[in-house]
């Protein structure tokens, strides 16, 4: 299954650009099996929809992308973040992915070399005992930091992601992750990341390829 594990839809988060419908739309143009909803810190749509649904035969999994202390961090499995979660009463990372891993969830760490202070970068090495993945290919971010994400996901053995973090239509996909699993519910989802049974690809003309990471820097 190939499924996108960060984007952002226009009714809870603020600076995307691309509705809900459109997102699936296009994402059943591009081939994608699943899509993950992750909107900046709020798990408004949860509380619509709950954590996973069918969309128009997509899988539709929701999220949330939190900024701590240090950078923003991917969440799932985790209905009621605690309001103190959100800006702009910022957890540390540890704080963070404490409560996920007590609600025995999953977490991403979000395009960590971005030079916005959204990212955690070299703080990775710091929980990577307790963080499950980096997301090294980012749709929205430039293809020097992605690398510099990849490296470090290596050096710390930890699970490595595609996702576009699309915030227009014509993002979306542009990065996915491949499972070598069928994922039906946000457990099954869990387990996935947990398992470290996928790799990244990239959206080509033909469809999804696994990535060469020299193909990245061209």
């Amino acid at each position: 299954m190939i499924i996108d594990t960060h984007m952002h839809e226009n009714k809870y988060s603020f600076d995307s650009l691309v509705s809900f419908d459109e997102i699936i739309e296009q994402a059943k143009k591009v081939g994608l099996d699943g899509i993950c909803i992750t909107n900046h810190d709020n798990a408004d749509l949860i509380k619509e929809t709950g954590s996973f649904f069918y969309k128009d035969g997509i899988l539709v999994l929701v999220g949330a992308e939190v900024l701590t202390t240090e950078g923003d961090i991917v969440v799932f499995g985790v209905e009621d973040l605690p309001r103190e979660t959100f800006e702009p009463n910022k957890l540390t990372p540890e704080e963070l992915l404490t409560i996920v891993n007590n609600h025995n969830g999953a977490a991403i760490a979000a395009h960590p070399y971005r030079t916005n202070n959204r990212g955690l970068g070299d703080n990775i090495k710091t929980v990577a005992h307790i963080l499950d993945g980096v997301e090294a290919f980012n749709g929205s971010t430039p293809p020097h930091h992605n690398l510099m994400a990849y490296t470090t996901a290596t050096e710390c053995s930890l699970g490595i992601f595609g996702a576009s973090d699309c915030h227009v239509k014509n993002k979306v996909g542009c990065y996915a992750t491949e499972f070598n699993c069928e994922i039906k519910t946000m457990n099954d989802f869990i387990k996935a990341i947990k398992s470290k049974n996928y790799c990244p690809v990239i959206l080509k003309d033909n469809g999804y390829e696994r990535i060469n990471i020299y193909d990245t820097l061209k």
